[in-house]
């Protein structure tokens, strides 16, 4: 199983970018999915998650202004991130807790992460 994240950048203040994660591999399901940022000389913190439960878990710092969707089909989550703003600067990884084909029990996924900065 892997995790593939894509969609960072570079983008001025008040503008917008899409990440995208899409899981790959033999998936029997897909228990929960998000996404999680770590700025420098910080810890790693939620940004947004579908929840194991079925809820949408957002951090205070980002509701308003960013929204996960997925794409059950194409196992893929998206973040549609607007109105940036400097401090959202971070890397941004992808997290998904799944149960692969043929075993028994979850796991917990990480992809590589994908930089966005927020600057002029």
């Amino acid at each position: 199983v892997q995790l593939q994240a894509s969609g960072g950048g570079l983008v001025l203040p008040g503008g917008s970018l899409r990440l995208s994660c899409a899981a790959s591999g033999s998936i029997f399901s897909i228990n929960a999915m998000g996404w999680y940022r770590q700025a420098p000389g910080k810890q790693r913190e939620l940004v947004a998650a579908f929840t194991s439960g079925g809820s949408i878990d957002y951090a205070d710092s980002v509701k308003g202004r960013f929204t996960i969707s997925r794409d059950n089909a194409k196992n893929t989550v998206y973040l549609q991130m607007n109105s940036l703003k400097p401090e959202d600067t971070a890397v941004y990884y992808c997290n998904a807790v799944i149960t692969p084909a043929g075993w028994k029990g979850s796991h917990d996924y990480w992809g590589l992460g994908t930089l966005v900065t927020v600057s002029s």
